[in-house]
């Protein structure tokens, strides 16, 4: 009896964890384990581990490996067009099953870091009362285009430089002002017009922003010396250490405005964009999809209203 168990055991699949399942059908669409890890939020350490783990399960390799290149076998291909299948299913399974856990389920709001970091959380409060005390908000940090079902997000928010699809319904509640800023000791040096002149500081998310600012503006460059930063909140963190001058978006700098911690002596510019409150067609949330774009419009006046008052103290200040 002892044998017959052994075999028996030999023989059952060891299913595989569903984040190596993800790592997996994400390393062959992609055909490199670098973009699948950085899909999944994941190191390629980590996603080589899991493809791995995957292989184990079968008893045979599922990729051919030359130096740091990846190659999916056919069977692969063939796996991994069902699991993408079985993935979705189970997503969309899931989505239903958070959709019918009623109004005090949680409100799951994904928004642009930065946005999030200097704007959206100093509001907090605020937005869970127009949510509901009782109900849970959760924020989710992310940009670009909103993965809703995969993800199980009900809203989002984005600065909409990117296309949006007609299955996804987007609501402005922000025009995007532009300005240079700084800390109030190099203001002085750059008046309210002509030539700017110091040290620039730029960011690789908004690679193009001073000379947007400067074609909106009319206004010439030339650069002392110019530093650069891997993401917007860096330079806006640079900005604040007196390190230079930042292009900064109002609602990104509008509360180290209204504290004096910063300043925009050439005041802001409307750039096109908007920030937008996103949520996937047909609505499933009408009251919370409402109230949160009620909520974003009348705070976002205000802060524009505060941004009018600041502007003519500002001129008279010059």
């Amino acid at each position: 009896m002892k044998t017959q168990s052994n075999l028996q055991t030999g023989t059952a699949l060891h299913m595989p964890a569903l984040s190596a399942l993800r790592a997996f059908e994400a390393t062959v669409r992609h055909g490199s384990v670098s973009r699948a890890a950085r899909e999944l939020n994941l190191t390629d350490g980590a996603v080589s581990r899991a493809v791995r783990d995957m292989e184990q399960a079968l008893g045979f390799a599922l990729f051919t490996r030359s130096n740091r290149a990846v190659t999916a076998t056919p069977t692969a291909r063939v796996l991994a067009d069902e699991v993408a299948l079985a993935l979705e299913r189970l997503r969309a399974a899931l989505a239903h099953a958070r959709q019918a856990g009623g109004p005090d389920r949680p409100l799951v709001l994904s928004c642009e870091p930065t946005f999030l970091m200097r704007w959206l959380i100093p509001r907090l409060g605020a937005l869970q009362q127009a949510v509901g005390a009782r109900r849970e908000l959760r924020l989710v940090s992310a940009g670009g285009s909103v993965p809703f079902a995969r993800e199980g997000i009900d809203l989002a928010i984005r600065r909409a430089d990117f296309e949006i699809g007609p299955q996804v319904l987007a609501e402005p509640f922000l025009a995007e002002r532009v300005g240079l800023v700084c800390r109030p000791e190099l203001a002085s040096a750059l008046g309210t017009c002509g030539t700017v002149k110091g040290v620039l500081l730029h960011t690789a998310s908004r690679p193009a922003a001073w000379r947007d600012w400067a074609g909106h503006s009319g206004t010439p460059l030339r650069p002392e010396r110019e530093l650069r930063f891997d993401h917007f909140y860096l330079s806006l963190q640079a900005a604040l250490a007196g390190a230079g001058i930042a292009i900064g978006p109002l609602a990104l700098v509008a509360d180290d405005l209204a504290s004096g911690v910063l300043c925009a002596p050439r005041g802001f510019v409307a750039d096109g964009t908007h920030y937008v409150l996103m949520a996937p067609r047909p609505l499933q949330d009408e009251e919370s999809f409402a109230a949160v774009l009620q909520w974003l419009r009348s705070h976002a006046a205000a802060m524009e209203e505060n941004f009018v008052r600041f502007s003519f103290d500002l001129k008279k200040s010059y």
